[in-house]
């Protein structure tokens, strides 16, 4: 008996996976590796769609972990299967799991085995270790128009009130020809926008006998890459190397070097290795070369008290502050400061909080009329279209909004007269 042509045999659905990606640069380009591991599954930009959700959670602060859970658990509401990455999943996995919050948990070493990983039938945890390198790069950053390119992972430092190093481990540089490797293809791919990300990259080569100037003088030259732009450094790893290239036209007009405070007596408490008076000076040098300079802060730790934070807000007026990166102090089991009394008022952290964001917010402002003055031009990498006006950041890393009647989406623009506002800068070609 001939069988019958018309039936045909239905291959399997292959279920679908949406990537959900919390916190810093870091985690955009861990996903971004993630993805290109997993083989058998769909991978869809709508988690409505999805049957698989994989969190990679950001754990830096209290507000960072709730806000995971939060998700977490309307995802759970619909029926989706659960997987924890990043850095919640060495912080709060256990815990998760344990709840059956989650159905899986990864750590950062067993990226590479997801595809595997998703297929389990079984609830599963596997955390592996704190000391792995990544092995495959990144090509693709799709809705994109930069390139992100993790060169080091892990931190060396102790600060008191983090728990990063707990969560990402020692540091350790990637390969640097395998960097220069990377970011050949994405240049080549289109993306003439680089950001290089790590936990903290200023520690780049430092066991591997390189720098991180000398790693920006080797991007640097290769063909296509318009702007190389840094995640945040430490004041200390300003090194000579890096000096070198600070005038390069290839390297973004800012700079965001972590102080975390500005009271000598409260970076002590904290356990950092920077020096406010030479911060101080470090700052008004790069100010005066022309840098918009942004930083990390951190108001409320156990300790400020009012004479500290009087000395702190005088210090911080003088410092040329662009950008702020700035929250209130939140204990991290674990950590140092954790032990420490809390002793600052949680509505007295937000005032000062408030009071630091108005300083910058008039300092960006004057910077960008002060620009506008001396008729110097924007650089602008136009990223989205937002209702009627094209957004991007100038090499200030400031917005710019451009209304025209051209594309330009993910195209540079140039732009000689716009309108300084204290809210962005506005400009019509």
């Amino acid at each position: 008996m001939k069988p019958n042509s018309n039936l045909t045999l239905q291959e399997p659905r292959r279920e679908k996976v949406y990537f959900k990606t919390f916190g810093c640069r870091t985690n955009i380009y861990d996903t971004e590796l993630m993805k290109s591991y997993v083989k058998d599954y769909d991978i869809v930009s709508d988690e409505n769609e999805a049957d698989i959700v994989v969190v990679n959670s950001c754990t830096v602060t209290n507000s960072a972990d709730s806000g995971a859970r939060s998700y977490i658990n309307g995802i759970k509401k619909r029926g989706a299967r659960v997987i924890l990455t990043g850095c919640g999943a060495v912080s709060k996995g256990k815990e998760l799991f344990n709840k059956s919050a989650v159905f899986g948990v990864i750590g950062a070493s067993k990226k590479e085995d997801i595809n595997a990983l998703l297929k389990s039938q079984d609830p599963f945890f596997e955390l592996g270790n704190l000391k792995s390198i990544d092995k495959n790069i990144v090509t693709n950053y799709e809705n994109h128009t930069k390139a992100f390119i993790k060169i080091q992972e892990g931190c060396d430092f102790a600060c008191s009130y983090c728990i990063i190093p707990a969560v990402r481990g020692k540091a350790r540089s990637m390969d640097e020809e395998a960097i220069l490797r990377e970011a050949k293809i994405l240049a080549y791919n289109g993306y003439n926008e680089l950001v290089l990300t790590g936990t903290n990259i200023g520690s780049y080569g430092k066991d591997t006998g390189s720098s991180l100037g000398r790693l920006l003088g080797r991007l640097g030259k290769i063909g296509g890459i318009k702007r190389i732009r840094l995640g945040s450094i430490e004041p200390s790893q300003i090194d000579e190397s890096f000096r070198e290239i600070l005038r390069e036209s290839w390297l973004e007009r800012h700079l965001h070097i972590a102080l975390q405070h500005t009271s000598e007596a409260m970076l002590r408490i904290m356990r950092r290795r920077n020096q406010a008076f030479r911060d101080l000076e470090l700052f008004l040098e790069l100010s005066q070369m022309g840098f918009a300079l942004g930083t990390d802060y951190i108001v409320g730790h156990p300790g400020e008290s009012e004479e500290i934070w009087s000395e702190a807000l005088d210090n911080f007026k003088k410092f040329p502050l662009t950008h702020l990166h700035c929250f209130a102090y939140s204990p991290r089991s674990g950590t140092h400061s954790a032990d420490m009394k809390v002793d600052v008022n949680g509505d007295v952290a937000k005032a000062r909080l408030k009071v630091l964001k108005q300083i910058v917010a008039e300092n960006n402002f004057k910077f960008r009329q002060e620009h506008a003055k001396k008729c110097g031009s924007l650089n602008v990498l136009v990223e989205q279209l937002n209702g009627e006006f094209y957004e991007g950041f100038d090499q200030f890393y400031n917005k710019v909004k451009i209304k025209t009647d051209k594309q330009i989406l993910k195209e540079w623009a140039v732009i000689d007269k716009f309108e300084v506002k204290s809210e962005g800068d506005y400009a019509q070609i």
